[in-house]
């Protein structure tokens, strides 16, 4: 499955900001400091210092998070720019003390977040063992810099195992890409499997028939015009053999549909629910709700990223509707593409309406069709 490059730019943004977002939350800690320097604890020369130091520290922590190439993977832009945070949380804890411990804190869980394992857990014990060294050198109260080493233990342990939540969560989008689009292929490898043991047969009798006809021709045998309609024959059993193969694969009913979309969907990892109720559907309906079925899940498959996924078939009375819910976000931004398309216009021939867009907790499907619709087609 071919992923367009604007849409994986799009992805990664996104995920950036989001974990930049996230880790925002922890810029709390930089109350501390900038109130000893509003307050007038820090004064004079001090507090520009430590207010351009602060600045600083903001903006190497900020183009860190944004350097990152891939969840997993912090890249050499990234170990730079959080080492130069690192000497600059260290330097402004040891020059100021108090509050400045803040940011070695902080600096505890930018590591367990963005550093892969064995890095992080240095980088967090060394935060500790700043935050321990600078409490007992400036004399800081001792019940005091205990809990400050606490919290830097703590919450750095703590978001390295969101961290390893979320590098399994990526994992597993990814392999559920990967399974749609081995699912793909084998279906395209099927298909033509199947369109070669069906033609390889009818190919090689025709190439052979034609060349005794040109032979039979040449030397003006009166043979060659009943070989020439052997070879007419030949070719129309075998298009008839081709076009009811091609229409077998398109009408699969219903339930063979269902059956393929709820392999499908668990195999990537989704969870389905099928409702069906009321009466038994024509034959029609049935073929052309199965249709709808394959498109609704492959799309479901190939951009929702779904957890949890609903198909829902209502039959009886005056319309049929089928309705395919799942909660991923789809794709973004909505545009039908021509699968859906080509739905529409096969539902829309047959009296039907299809509406498809995102919703507050995922994305739906819905298909409606006039029951009469089937029964005057059947």
């Amino acid at each position: 499955m071919n992923i367009p490059p604007a849409r994986v730019l799009r992805g990664v943004d996104r995920d950036r900001l989001l974990l930049l977002a996230r880790l925002s939350v922890g810029l709390t800690y930089l109350c501390f400091p900038i109130l000893e320097i509003t307050t007038g604890e820090v004064t004079g020369a001090s507090a520009a210092w430590g207010a351009l130091g602060l600045v600083a520290f903001v903006g190497c922590y900020v183009a860190a998070v944004l350097a990152v190439r891939a969840f997993g993977d912090p890249g050499r832009a990234t170990y730079r720019l959080l080492g130069a945070a690192t000497v600059l949380a260290v330097v402004l804890a040891a020059a100021f003390g108090g509050g400045w411990l803040a940011l070695p804190i902080f600096m505890a869980v930018v590591h367990g977040v963005l550093l892969p394992p064995r890095v992080s857990m240095a980088g967090i014990a060394a935060m500790g063992v700043t935050v321990l060294l600078i409490g007992l050198l400036r004399e800081h109260d001792p019940g005091m810099t205990l809990l400050l080493l606490l919290q830097a233990v703590t919450l750095g342990v703590l978001f390295r195992g969101m961290r390893s939540t979320r590098l399994l969560v990526s994992q597993l989008r990814r392999a559920q890409e990967e399974v749609a689009r081995l699912a793909v292929s084998e279906e395209r490898l099927r298909i033509a499997r199947d369109l070669h043991d069906l033609l390889g047969h009818s190919l090689s009798l025709i190439v052979l028939k034609s060349e005794l006809a040109g032979r039979l021709a040449e030397e003006g045998s009166e043979r060659a015009l009943p070989e020439i309609r052997d070879v007419e024959a030949v070719a129309r059993k075998a298009l008839v053999e081709v076009r009811e193969a091609v229409a077998g694969y398109r009408r699969r009913g219903l339930p063979e549909e269902l059956d393929g979309a709820r392999a499908a969907l668990e195999a990537a990892g989704t969870h389905v629910t099928v409702r069906l109720a009321g009466t038994p559907l024509p034959e029609a309906l049935d073929g052309l709700l199965g249709w709808a079925v394959r498109e609704g899940v492959t799309n479901v498959i190939r951009h929702a990223r779904a957890s949890r996924c609903e198909i829902g078939v209502i039959s009886g009375g005056d319309v049929t509707v089928l309705e395919i819910a799942d909660d991923g976000r789809g794709a973004e931004p909505y545009e039908p593409g021509s699968g859906l398309r080509g739905l529409a216009e096969r539902v829309e021939a047959a009296g039907g309406v299809v509406s498809a867009g995102p919703r507050k907790d995922g994305f739906v499907l819905r298909v409606t069709v006039p029951a009469a619709a089937g029964e005057a087609r059947t």
